[in-house]
């Protein structure tokens, strides 16, 4: 069993759209960001940088945080969403990094300046406007060639695809970026991609193009 700490946020539904296309089973405790929870001192114990996602495996007690780390550790636990061939898998890790570095830190700050505090920063709003896009733009170039981001359905798709579902708050059209939209559409019509984003609470449907 998996305990799961998380709010309804990209990083958050990574883990748990994983856990749900992995069979893994969890409980999921909310951690109200807009009420600062993520600083209590019992998620600290858990959570050392103060941010969700994190897990605690109760089969062992590793305690982890980073949604990438956990979402490389469930699938080595569950065998699932990472391939063990030495170049596939380092072709999921390579996007998964992608995803890590740049996709989900840019867009965190697209949403900062585009949506939330629009006409204070002209400069950044510019800036971040055009990286996003430039962003948009590798994946969907990417997802010309591949049906899937690193080839076959993988962590690296469930880590970029909570992102790319704020597009309206990014600004960005996914009828601008076609193989994205195919692809987007595709995730958002599974099952478990469908379950996971409603954890740990239903907030509004999945955005469509």
């Amino acid at each position: 069993m998996i305990d799961l700490y998380t709010w309804a946020t990209p990083n958050g539904r990574k883990v748990s759209i994983a856990l749900e296309e992995m069979g893994l089973p969890y409980e999921a405790h909310a951690i109200d960001i807009t009420k600062d929870e993520q600083f209590d001192p019992a998620f600290l114990k858990i959570a050392p940088n103060n941010k969700i996602p994190a897990i605690v495996d109760r089969d062992n007690g590793l305690t982890l945080m980073e949604s990438g780390a956990i979402l490389i550790y469930l699938a080595e636990k569950s065998g699932k969403l990472l391939p063990t061939e030495p170049i596939a898998r380092m072709k999921t890790l390579e996007w998964l990094m992608w995803q890590m570095g740049g996709f989900g830190p840019m867009l965190g700050q697209a949403h900062q300046y585009l949506k939330f505090n629009k006409g204070k920063a002209p400069f950044a709003e510019e800036r971040f406007a055009k990286e996003v896009r430039r962003l948009y733009g590798v994946l969907d170039t990417q997802l010309g060639r591949e049906q899937y981001v690193a080839g076959e359905y993988s962590i690296a798709d469930l880590s970029i695809w909570p992102w790319a579902s704020r597009h309206e708050w990014q600004e960005i059209s996914l009828h601008d970026f076609p193989n994205v939209k195919r692809w987007y559409v595709e995730l958002a019509g599974r099952e478990a991609v469908q379950k996971g984003y409603h954890v740990p609470k239903f907030t509004q449907d999945i955005p469509m193009p």
